[in-house]
């Protein structure tokens, strides 16, 4: 493999996804999710609000099958207009 990884595919991935509290951004989240992991199973989203109530912490967790898989599904999320961080 020319890129180097720690990572064993296919692997379980915990991706976090922070953004402003709305109406509508766990399933756009999820949308995103599915288009790059389509096994995803989104009733299984931890979600997690802040302590005020202003941002939602959602953790999807994903069967990772090649680290350009993750790659694109981090630059999607990162592009996405109501996400603020992707850890």
């Amino acid at each position: 493999m020319s890129e180097e990884t720690l990572l064993e595919f296919p692997c379980e991935f915990p991706i976090k996804v922070m953004g402003e509290t709305r109406e509508g951004f766990a399933e756009a989240i999820v949308e995103v999710v599915k288009a790059h992991a389509p096994e995803f199973d989104g009733s299984r989203v931890d979600m997690r609000p802040s302590s005020t109530g202003k941002y939602l912490s959602l953790t999807c967790t994903v069967i990772a099958t090649s680290k350009p898989q993750l790659d694109d599904l981090y630059r999607a999320l990162t592009a996405h207009p109501m996400v603020k961080v992707v850890l």
